[in-house]
């Protein structure tokens, strides 16, 4: 027994200071220091509860008056004329006293929405911020579904924090003193306890019963997570299935999630039905004995009918407050739940971040230099391994290899996605490191390998690269990456919608909407990362047209599976398990009938077989 209290104490006291945490850090949300607007109007809604609470107590007392004046026993109210003391008035004077309360509270909610939704609002900025803050390993090693999910039940949790925090916690605390006394002033101390013993032992079981729930939610939450994660991950590749007809695999995974789900559900449903029943039970035992003393003081002619009915009225107040204390606490334990993992997300750090003095990226003539650079994503697989090479000014130098040598990581380590775990990379002299990673990525235009687009219209995707550029500028990068054709033949033109991740164009489209992106942009510094590689032949031949103008007085590199798109380029550095295996111009490279020569003879070999089976069709 005694292990067993010592191994539950330290993980209850551990949870205590994370709900205390994530309060603390929630706070300046629901006390914003740069909105005192906001703060009159917190301080407005404190007043408008308590003015609620006083009138809210006044109203059994309406009914013992009746009830004596009914029952024929004259009132003594020397603070009030006789003609309000009949039941007509006292009963006007009880609607109206219910109508006031009513409007106070719902006055009260109507300027508070404001605080709460300005808390909602400025946390999900914050992690919707934070997420672009983070280093692209992250959002590789993270679900997209599962991550969305995060956001969305931390955001919605706020609002509850927030609104039960003022509009709860405090009315209800108010609500208990203020009854207490009235009982204690009316009928002595006997009830004062009664009150307090029902009070404490709900308070005492509801706290219980709800961090019990809180474990259950946790699972819940985890389960809906993965479920949402499938769901999410399945469609986004909806071909794939398709491909392999592995629909009913997609299905029995999916309701594998959704059976964890399923049982965490019964689950919470069963212990919130525990939950209400040992709430009714203590509270009904303490009505109880608060109605026994009253009948008795009734029988002994100490108390009215009146008396009677009032305190059983107070009693049936209070159970209002202490069913609503109940799902507030339940409330804000789950949003907590919520949130805590939200601020978890938050305080992820970043892995890229800016030195304190770092100043703008200057590129007077785009000289990049890579200066014995070693990399690894994780110890114990290196992938590059002191690389050296510079790319003059106005000059293309094109990296080539087998899959896996590291040839994207040198693009994704010039875009400072990720910093080199050893060496150096600078422009024109100034180390990538040392300048702000905006003004870095400002000055690259990139064409990816894998084109993802957004959501929207060919021209938006399109003018992305440059949100300052007029219309004629977007159609000119539409013309120079050879898609104005295209674009002319849709119904719709530049207002045609691209679809999710631009699944409604084929590769080769979504790549010449990449190039005219790069080109609307006209960086000092292009990376072409296998730009060509979805691209047909007749349609490479055009782009490569576009693109040597493109590529004119600019410095480039450009990541390449198909040799014949960089023969070219002012010098081909071929790589070979993260080293540099040979260097030089195509011609020379050739003539050295090593591992280039190799590649390309296998490319050449592979293409005349295309063009022979091109033919035959």
């Amino acid at each position: 027994m005694d292990s067993k209290r010592k191994t539950t104490s330290p993980q209850n006291q551990m949870a205590e200071k994370s709900v205390i945490g994530t309060v603390v850090k929630l706070w300046p949300y629901i006390w914003p220091h740069d909105r005192p607007s906001l703060k009159r109007l917190v301080f407005v809604a404190v007043l408008l509860l308590i003015a609620a609470k006083l009138v809210t107590a006044t109203v059994p007392f309406f009914f013992k008056y009746v009830t004596d004046s009914l029952a024929g026993n004259e009132l003594d109210l020397p603070f009030l004329p006789l003609f309000l003391l009949t039941p007509l008035m006292l009963i006007l004077g009880f609607v109206a006293a219910r109508i006031l309360s009513i409007a106070f509270n719902q006055l009260r909610d109507a300027l508070f929405a404001r605080v709460s939704q300005h808390a909602v609002r400025q946390l999900a900025l914050r992690a919707f911020s934070h997420m672009h803050q983070l280093s692209l390993r992250f959002h590789l090693q993270r679900r997209t579904g599962g991550l969305s999910r995060v956001i969305e039940r931390g955001t919605k949790g706020i609002e509850s924090v927030v609104r039960y925090t003022v509009l709860s916690t405090l009315p209800v605390i108010f609500e208990f003193a203020l009854y207490a006394g009235i009982f204690f002033y009316n009928f002595g101390a006997a009830y004062v306890l009664v009150i307090a013993i029902t009070v404490i032992s709900y308070s005492v079981f509801t706290v219980k019963t709800s961090n019990w729930r809180t474990i259950i939610r946790r699972e819940m939450n985890r389960s809906d997570t993965e479920a949402n994660t499938r769901a999410v991950d399945s469609l986004l590749n909806y071909e794939t299935v398709k491909y392999f007809t592995n629909e009913k695999t997609e299905l029995v995974r999916f309701d594998h999630a959704i059976a964890q789900y399923e049982k965490a559900g019964i689950k919470t449903s069963t212990s919130l039905g525990w939950l209400n029943f040992g709430q009714a039970a203590i509270f009904s035992l303490g009505m109880m004995a608060s109605m026994l003393l009253s009948a008795n003081a009734v029988v002994r002619g100490e108390q009215t009918i009146g008396d009677f009915v009032l305190i059983h009225l107070f009693l049936i107040q209070l159970s209002q407050p202490l069913a609503f204390i109940g799902g507030v606490y339940r409330e804000i334990r789950q949003s907590l739940t919520d949130i805590e993992v939200l601020f978890g997300l938050l305080e992820t750090p970043a892995e890229i971040i800016d030195l304190p003095n770092a100043a703008d990226l200057t590129v007077p003539s785009g000289v990049i230099r890579f200066d014995n650079v070693h990399f690894h994503y994780s110890d114990d697989r290196p992938i590059l391994r002191g690389i050296s090479f510079d790319v003059p000014a106005g000059k293309t130098v094109a990296i080539v290899g087998q899959s896996g040598a590291g040839k994207s990581t040198i693009s994704r380590l010039l875009c400072r996605f990720y910093d080199v775990t050893a060496g150096s990379i600078s422009i024109d002299g100034q180390d990538i490191r040392s300048v702000k990673a905006t003004s870095l990525r400002a000055a690259i235009g990139v064409v990816p390998q894998d084109t993802v687009l957004f959501n929207d219209t060919i021209g938006y995707n399109i003018h992305y690269g440059n949100l300052d550029a007029g219309k004629d500028a977007v159609w000119n990068a539409a013309v120079g990456a050879k898609i104005d054709g295209f674009i002319q033949s849709l119904p719709s033109g530049l207002e045609t919608e691209v679809g999710e991740r631009g699944l409604k164009l084929s590769g080769g489209e979504k790549q010449r909407v990449a190039i005219a992106r790069a080109i609307l942009k006209a960086p000092p510094i292009l990376i072409l990362d296998e730009a060509t590689s979805s691209l047909d032949t007749k349609t490479e031949q055009d782009i490569n047209q576009a693109l040597d103008l493109v590529l004119k007085d600019r410095t480039a590199v450009i990541i390449a599976h198909r040799l014949s798109t960089i023969v070219t380029a002012d010098e081909i550095i071929v790589l070979d398990k993260g080293q540099i295996a040979e260097r030089g111009t195509h011609q020379n490279l050739l003539a050295q009938k090593g591992l280039y020569q190799k590649m390309w003879n296998r490319q050449q070999a592979f293409q005349e077989v295309e063009q022979k089976l091109k033919s035959l069709t």
